[in-house]
């Protein structure tokens, strides 16, 4: 009895300092100390037999194997599905093709698999109202798939939502060619997706390919999800202007999880504004709280872009992603004509090939700069690098200026290869710059 007890004794106490020793999970942090809600780590799904009725488009007069436009018949199963108090828009197996469609609250798009909504190719067959595009508020072109002042939104399935942007392509290419300084509104073309003043919108699993202008576009959104998405358009032959994969326009709370981009632009871009006063207009603003995690990326241009159009970004964390042809993994895109400031930005787990790894210069397409008096100097400050293995053009191509400062960036457990003629860190125009581990062709960097 009495060995018996000990025992009992002797496990209790290794029971208790077991215990005691228990790895306490420590809350998720943004990169300015700020706690990151649990929002932001749930790995679910919408399940789409929880949003409502299903409305299959084909029992609602919309017919598939012909290549007619028929906006008005869709257009017409989205108001009722409005109507009779919410449900799901079901593209079924076949091909549809449509302009610019209006989603209403209670509304979700569901585009089967073996389904294809496809994108007319006449810009007459998308209406003209006032928009967010490039930094600025005017009227231009809707997207084929637009939703505003929604809460709850999906597009979900595995099926795909086509552009059609060659033809547009095409005729940007020709103007460009007639007239170098040719913007992307002069060519008229429509986005992919628009979503605006909206909150709880999640976008998972589909197709999303051949954008005539940007793919994804939010504006003034909190508590977006894109997950698993395949973003594609052609960055070989006739390449397609001008097609971001995701653009986040004053927008904050939103997650890019496990998607693969491959666009002949950036693939996730923060904006926010643009022009000398574009701190003070009350229709730009910041982005902030911004998680990219689980990438794959081709060919873009950029893997994170703050710019060209930003005003404040904070809180940005881009980690566990790959990139096979990326001509940046970070650009921060600075404007003389623009205050702009761009801080607490994380890069990590990184693998992968890019020609700059941190680009910093400025953007001078299409500005124009104002007097002001109190103009506000651009700055960045606090990025880090951290756990980066790749191969690189150029791994740190970043260029002072005296309309901008940098300060604090930090680079730790970085080993790369960079084909550089000029040593890594040569030039040095950031302030509070600090080396950890950095090697840069199997050489220490201090």
């Amino acid at each position: 009895m009495k060995q018996r007890l000990i025992l009992g004794l002797v496990l209790l106490t290794l029971s208790t300092l077991a215990m005691g020793k228990k790895k306490v999970t420590q809350p998720a942090l943004w990169p300015n100390g700020e706690p990151m809600a649990a929002w932001f780590t749930e790995q679910g799904k919408v399940d789409v037999e929880t949003l409502g009725k299903k409305y299959d488009v084909t029992k609602y007069g919309v017919r598939q194997g012909t290549t007619d436009i028929q906006t008005a018949a869709l257009q017409a199963v989205i108001d009722r599905a409005a109507k009779d108090g919410g449900g799901v828009v079901v593209i079924p197996k076949g091909t549809f093709y449509s302009g610019s469609l209006f989603f209403r609250q209670g509304t979700h798009l569901y585009v089967e698999e073996g389904g294809v909504l496809k994108g007319s190719d006449r810009i007459r067959d998308f209406e003209i109202r006032e928009t967010r595009i490039e930094g600025q508020t005017c009227k231009y072109f809707t997207a084929l798939i637009n939703a505003d002042s929604i809460n709850g939104f999906t597009i979900c399935g595995h099926g795909t939502i086509d552009g059609q942007g060659e033809p547009y392509w095409q005729e940007f290419w020709i103007r460009r060619e007639w007239n170098r300084q040719c913007t992307n509104k002069d060519a008229q073309r429509p986005r992919l997706t628009y979503i605006s003043n909206s909150s709880n919108v999640t976008i998972q699993d589909v197709r999303l390919i051949n954008s005539p202008f940007w793919t994804n576009h939010i504006y003034r959104c909190d508590h977006v999800r894109y997950l698993d998405l395949y973003i594609y358009s052609s960055t070989t032959g006739i390449k397609g202007p001008s097609t971001d994969a995701i653009d986040i326009d004053v927008c904050h709370d939103v997650v890019v999880r496990g998607c693969y981009m491959n666009v002949n632009d950036d693939a996730v871009v923060l904006k926010g504004g643009k022009g000398t006063f574009a701190d003070q207009a009350p229709e730009n603003g910041p982005c902030y709280n911004i998680l990219v995690e689980d990438c794959h990326y081709g060919t873009v241009h950029g893997c994170m872009t703050l710019g060209s159009e930003s005003v404040h970004d904070w809180n940005v964390i881009m980690r566990r992603c790959q990139a096979d042809d990326t001509n940046n993994v970070l650009w921060l895109k600075m404007r003389p004509d623009t205050p702009q400031h761009y801080e607490y930005v994380v890069v990590e787990d990184f693998t992968g090939k890019c020609r700059n790894c941190l680009l910093i210069r400025p953007w001078t397409q299409f500005y124009e700069k104002q007097e002001r008096e109190d103009m506000p100097l651009s700055q960045c400050n606090n990025v880090t690098f951290r756990n980066v293995r790749m191969t690189c053009n150029v791994f740190f191509n970043v260029q002072g200026s005296d309309k901008y400062a940098l300060k604090d960036f930090a680079f730790e457990n970085i080993d790369v290869k960079d084909y550089a003629k000029e040593r890594a860190f040569t030039q040095r125009p950031i302030d509070g710059l600090k080396l950890t581990n950095v090697i840069v062709n199997n050489e220490t960097i201090q």
